[in-house]
């Protein structure tokens, strides 16, 4: 199992930035893929990004696609979401999961077993 903590969150302006982190702790030397996620008030939860154990493979979901960076640290067991050009869309609470081994980058929520406890995300127009 993998312990979860983000942080980063706040209040931006529109097309402002601000950058999340995700630190991992427990069974970190285990290979593991991070995702993060965003939930909005009255919306389901939906995928952002996605990276491999080793980083070299990122996939994201096509509204944040060219202005969020997903990245890790393997050293420093943390893993990072870079948002640029923010929009009041983006407005959510925003998690960190983690998934098991290699292979391919898991986009369902159900294919990540570790989520920290989520950082408020809020863009004012």
């Amino acid at each position: 199992q993998v312990q979860l903590v983000e942080s980063g969150g706040g209040l931006v302006q529109a097309g402002g930035s601000l950058r999340l982190s995700c630190a991992a702790s427990g069974r970190t030397f285990s290979p593991y893929k991070m995702g993060w996620f965003r939930q909005a008030p009255g919306k389901e939860r939906e995928f952002v990004a996605a990276i491999t154990w080793s980083g070299s493979v990122t996939t994201y979901a096509d509204s944040v696609k060219g202005r969020f960076t997903i990245s890790r640290d393997n050293a420093k067991n943390t893993a990072y979401l870079q948002m640029n050009s923010l929009k009041s869309e983006d407005t959510a609470v925003y998690y960190c999961a983690a998934a098991k081994g290699w292979g391919r980058l898991p986009l369902d929520a159900l294919e990540y077993a570790d989520w920290g406890q989520g950082t408020q995300v809020t863009v004012s127009s």
